[in-house]
C-alpha cells in the first residue's frame, strides 16, 4: 500500500531535513530539556496507557512515555530516523509506515493495540504530510482511536522548517471537522502557554457525531 501513496512533504525536502536525527541526539547528549511534548502526553493518560507516536522521528517522545510505564508504538518512515531511533530506544517499537499506511491490518500485523488512549503527533509532523492528504491523514488517526481516545497534535504557525507547509489555524480547525474530530483545547506550546500566533498545540477528540465508516 505504501508504494501507491503520494509522498509527503518530508519526502520530498531530501536535504533540507538533513540533520535533524543529530541536533536532537546532540541536544539530549548535552542534557538539554527535549521532552517538553511527552511530558504533557504522559499527564493526558493513566499509567499503562496505549499510546500511539505518529511520526515519532529518532524516537524521543515515544521513549520518554515508553519510560514511564505505557505501552508505545512508534510510526516512522524515514530510514535514517527508524535506525537512529532503535539504536537509541531498542525497546521501543516502530512500525516503519508513514500515517496514511497505518490502517488497521497494518497495526494488527505488527503487533499493534487495536485502539490507541492517545495518539501523539507533534514535531511539526502534520505540516510534512502530502499535499492534499490533511483531512485523510487526520481521519486515519482518528480511527486509530480507542473509544475515548484523544489526539494531541502540535506545528508551527510560522518560523517552522522551510520545507513544511503553511498551517493555519482556520484551515486545521476546518481539516479536523471534516475529519470527523473536535477540538478540545488549543495552546500556544506544550507548557500550555496562552494561544499565539508562532506555534500550536491541539488536543483533539472524536466528535460526537462522527461515524468510522
Amino acid at each position: 500500500m505504501a508504494s501507491e501513496l503520494p509522498p509527503t512533504r518530508w519526502a520530498l525536502g531530501g536535504a533540507r531535513n538533513s540533520g535533524y536525527g543529530e541536533r536532537f541526539a546532540e541536544l539530549i547528549s548535552q542534557g538539554k530539556d527535549v521532552d517538553g511534548e511527552a511530558r504533557l502526553a504522559d499527564t493526558l493518560v493513566g499509567r499503562g496507557a496505549r499510546i500511539l507516536d505518529a511520526g515519532s522521528g529518532m524516537g524521543r517522545v515515544g521513549g520518554y512515555l515508553q519510560a514511564q510505564g505505557h505501552h508505545v508504538v512508534a510510526a516512522e518512515p524515514d530510514p535514517e530516523l527508524v535506525e537512529q531511533s532503535r539504536r537509541t530506544y531498542p525497546a521501543l517499537d516502530v512500525v516503519p509506515l508513514e500515517i496514511l499506511a497505518l490502517t488497521r491490518d497494518a497495526m494488527a500485523a505488527a503487533g499493534a493495540p487495536d485502539g490507541f488512549d492517545l495518539v501523539v503527533c507533534v514535531g511539526n509532523v502534520l505540516t510534512f504530510v502530502a499535499d492534499g492528504t490533511e483531512v485523510a491523514v487526520l481521519r486515519r488517526l482518528r480511527d486509530l482511536l480507542a473509544p475515548g481516545g484523544r489526539i494531541l497534535a502540535g506545528f508551527h504557525l510560522r518560523g517552522g522548517p522551510s520545507s513544511a507547509r503553511p498551517y493555519s489555524p482556520d484551515q486545521f480547525i476546518a481539516d479536523a471537522a471534516s475529519a470527523g474530530l473536535r477540538i478540545d483545547h488549543r495552546f500556544g506550546g506544550y507548557d500550555l502557554r496562552p494561544v499565539d500566533d508562532d506555534y500550536a498545540v491541539w488536543l483533539l477528540s472524536l466528535a460526537r457525531d462522527a461515524s468510522r465508516a
